[in-house]
């Protein structure tokens, strides 16, 4: 497994540090907090690289988690079934390719004090593949302009790129739980121009604390995003608009706001988590608010004594039976099975109409016949 320590500009927040310079030394202010998500994340890594060292005949032994599970069993499985894959074809190019589990990386030559861990990686006479397991469902990863990988490019160039005449960087996003296989190649050449006009620079800022605080995407995963001043001035900037209704609104001012809807919402959840969470566990009072007991739903202490009784009483019909739900069944079927046995009676629904930013990856569909039902509706 990975060291436990942390770089602080480490490659795993690099996408923070790369837009928000500062922020990095300004995470340092707040502790560390390990989701569920993260350690089951952790857990996953771990069961990983042991099922990849055994199948390449290494020394292993395998890791316990209470986060074990045949789900958990499956989409490891699947992970190193694309390794050896990605292997096997790096075979028919080089006759000896050198592969590499949870390798230490030193990138500290262009980000200071810059380390981290590779995953996998394969190195063919041309070729450097890094192969990178993303356990979480949460947010989609992609390979393209991952600066995550490109710095785990660099630490391996610097190890191997003097054994082997490599020339192109390839990068994969291996994330199971959400179908997601992202690769993406660089050229060595336009790889080490993106590390002196940009990487550099903008490394010697984070690390000195130095330059502007840039609000984005970014901010998901910083510690620092639920008090960060600049974040909330971003946010604020919507009361501009006087929560005017729409028909008042110009179309700019609209699409400024659909912008920054999604992010703004989350925000002010992350506002109420973090108030809630010093009431609770830390007696913080807030002006205006006090803590309450949430509203609960009725349930049963026991069920089988419930079951009893009812049917004592003269209640039979008392049973609600469904099936376990596609995905569930696929996972007992096992995929190749699933589609044998049911592929003929599962259908995918066409999708609603929605609104979404122009980056997202879906193809977009004519709006005549929403604009249609639209135009009834406002004229009744």
């Amino acid at each position: 497994m990975a060291p436990s320590k942390h770089a602080l500009l480490s490659a795993s927040s690099s996408h923070r540090w790369l837009n928000c310079n500062p922020s990095a030394r300004l995470e340092q202010e707040f502790a560390d907090r390990e989701t569920e998500a993260a350690a089951e994340g952790t857990a996953a890594h771990a069961l990983a690289e042991h099922k990849l060292r055994k199948a390449l005949k290494m020394r292993t032994k395998k890791p316990v988690s209470k986060y074990d599970s045949d789900e958990m069993d499956a989409y490891t499985d699947g992970y190193v079934e694309f390794v050896l894959e990605q292997l096997a074809e790096a075979k028919k190019d080089c006759k000896d390719p050198l592969i590499l589990v949870e390798q230490k990386l030193d990138f500290s030559c262009f980000v200071p004090d810059g380390f981290g861990t590779g995953d996998c990686i394969i190195i063919a006479d041309k070729t450097l593949h890094i192969i990178d397991l993303k356990y979480g469902q949460g947010i989609l990863v992609e390979a393209e302009g991952n600066p995550q990988m490109m710095l785990y490019a660099l630490g391996a160039l610097r190890l191997f790129d003097s054994l082997y005449d490599i020339e192109t960087v390839s990068m994969t996003i291996y994330q199971p739980r959400r179908e997601n296989v992202s690769t993406w190649s660089i050229p060595v050449e336009a790889l080490m121009e993106w590390t002196e006009n940009t990487l550099k620079p903008k490394a010697e800022l984070a690390f000195k604390g130095e330059g502007e605080f840039q609000p984005g995407s970014w901010c998901t995963f910083c510690k620092a995003a639920v008090k960060c001043r600049a974040r909330a001035e971003a946010k604020l900037q919507l009361a501009q608009y006087e929560f005017a209704m729409p028909p008042l609104l110009t179309d700019e001012e609209i699409e400024d706001i659909l912008a920054r809807l999604d992010d703004l919402t989350k925000w002010a959840n992350e506002i109420q988590a973090y108030a809630q969470s010093a009431a609770i566990n830390h007696g913080k009072e807030w002006r205006g608010f006090k803590l309450v007991e949430s509203r609960t739903n009725r349930k049963y202490t026991d069920e089988e004594a419930v079951a009893q009784a009812a049917k004592n009483a003269g209640y039979h019909d008392i049973y609600k039976h469904s099936l376990i739900t596609i995905t569930e069944m696929e996972r007992l079927m096992g995929k190749k099975t699933f589609a044998e046995v049911l592929g003929a009676l599962v259908e995918k629904p066409q999708g609603k109409p929605t609104l979404v930013p122009a980056s997202d990856k879906r193809p977009a569909i004519t709006s005549s016949g929403a604009n249609h039902d639209f135009t009834e509706i406002t004229e009744e």
